[in-house]
């Protein structure tokens, strides 16, 4: 069995080099490894890092910066994968947490596995995005029925059957509750596995704003009624 690993890149000249070493040494569980780095139009040196690891990681460009969920899912759609993975690029969170997140699919008890940093160990999580995140976990559980504690998390693995008749549309970060509502609406379970989780803040290139969980409210508010 194949992983794919999806890794978004925008502007990460300070972490890429070591978050790409860490995802190529991460242990997989005796799978075929894949990385795919989708640079978003970055404007600093990613791109010229993410060459000099070509390959094995395979490159896909965006002329101009159009969102994190647009890199993803032309990251999925490149994916040669039977299970695919999300990494960031700011070494928020850790690599070697692959086998815990992989072990739920690879016993098929579960086709969509989220790193929870509520249940694992975290650090450096400001409070405001702390708040935020139980807010909006919160929030989809009530408009759900789910019992997530960690709806935002960047860590989701999934089998590839799961992205069957998902089309993500969202551009921007509110791609993290609409893949999630879209698998809730579908009844397919989300299990969800401790990982750790080292937090960064904007001085240090951190790119959610106060603004994106606003969106993410509405945004699940309005699919809840959506046909």
């Amino acid at each position: 069995m194949k992983l794919s690993i999806v890794i978004p890149v925008y502007n990460e000249e300070r972490t890429l080099a070591k978050a790409l070493s860490r995802v190529l040494q991460a242990p997989c569980e005796g799978m075929e490894k894949e990385v795919l780095a989708i640079d978003d139009g970055s404007t600093d040196r990613s791109l010229e890092i993410l060459a000099s690891f070509s390959p094995p990681v395979r490159i896909i460009r965006h002329s101009s910066n159009q969102g994190k969920g647009a890199s993803l899912r032309d990251g999925f759609a490149a994916a040669t994968g039977e299970v695919l993975l999300v990494q960031d690029a700011d070494l928020e969170y850790n690599p070697e947490d692959y086998p815990r997140l992989l072990k739920p699919i690879l016993d098929g008890r579960a086709r969509v596995v989220y790193g929870s940093r509520f249940t694992g160990e975290r650090s450096r999580m400001l409070w405001v995005h702390t708040m935020g995140n139980r807010f909006l976990t919160f929030l989809t559980n009530l408009l759900y029925g789910s019992r997530l504690s960690d709806m935002e998390t960047g860590y989701k693995v999934f089998h590839r059957s799961a992205l069957d008749g998902i089309q993500i549309e969202s551009r921007d970060f509110r791609e993290q509750p609409e893949l999630t509502v879209k698998w809730l609406r579908r009844g397919i379970p989300i299990l969800e596995v401790p990982i750790s989780y080292r937090g960064r803040e904007h001085t240090e290139g951190k790119k959610i704003k106060w603004m994106d969980g606003v969106l993410a409210a509405l945004w699940l508010i309005r699919y809840r009624f959506r046909r």
